[in-house]
């Protein structure tokens, strides 16, 4: 039996880049997949000839698309298990000659996105008690200062937000991450990072999980995912990619 035979995974930006990668591995391994991007034209590639896979084509920045998102996923695929953030942008203009719909399209792809499918799904997977929701960071620019300030920006707020969500979803028995590649470069605190080649960290009840996080993120993301990190929440993993 593959590991998320039957689970309902819901990814968002998964037309291209990890969430594409992500889409294939998690429907490779059983899921009912529900890949969400802007664009139909890559998700629905994605879907082609996957019977328990579904495309659908919605803006994350706006609740009441996101909210209707949730509900027809559940509709179409059954209550959503998991959750993946993968929607974003990574504008590249200096702080000073930024425009100021740049700066909010950022921190709204970025950021608020991810607050509102935290929220709708979290809200669902409350009622369930039980659910996983993963952030996933792409790498961006590695130097502060040369052009990536909203970026880096909605990186730290995402970052914090992740943190926030683990430790107030807990009680409900949701666990929340974040998996990103150079997050080392990125404001990101460094008690907050747990680096994919060392021993994974202890999870709730004191326990270190056996081995290594993987060190590709959707190995990582899949991991964290799984029942083997059940005791794991709140983990800000940086996946050094060659």
């Amino acid at each position: 039996m593959n590991a998320f035979e039957g689970k309902v995974v819901l990814i968002t930006g998964a037309g291209r880049g990890a969430g594409r990668v992500l889409a294939e591995r998690f429907a490779s391994e059983g899921a009912h997949l529900a890949a969400s991007d802007i664009s139909p034209i890559n998700v629905e590639e994605i879907v082609a000839g996957r019977p328990n896979a579904r495309a659908y084509v919605e803006d994350m920045t706006r609740k009441v698309a996101v909210q209707a998102l949730a509900k027809q996923v559940e509709d179409d695929l059954g209550a959503i298990d998991i959750l993946i953030n993968h929607a974003g942008v990574e504008p590249h203009a200096a702080i000073l000659d930024m425009d100021e719909w740049d700066w909010h399209r950022t921190l709204d792809a970025n950021l608020t996105a991810a607050f509102l499918t935290m929220q709708s799904i979290g809200r669902m997977m409350r009622e369930r008690g039980r659910g996983v929701i993963v952030n996933v960071i792409p790498a961006g620019g590695n130097d502060p200062g040369k052009g990536w300030g909203a970026y880096l920006a909605s990186v730290a707020g995402l970052a914090a937000l992740t943190r926030a969500a683990a430790s107030e979803l807990s009680e409900y028995a949701i666990r929340v991450h974040a998996v990103g590649t150079g997050l080392a470069s990125h404001p990101v605190p460094t008690s907050w990072t747990s680096r994919a080649a060392r021993p994974g960290p202890p999870g709730r009840d004191g326990r270190h999980v056996d081995g290594p996080v993987p060190g590709d993120v959707a190995g990582a993301v899949l991991y964290l995912c799984s029942q083997a990190a059940a005791g794991l929440n709140g983990q800000i993993v940086n996946v050094e990619e060659p």
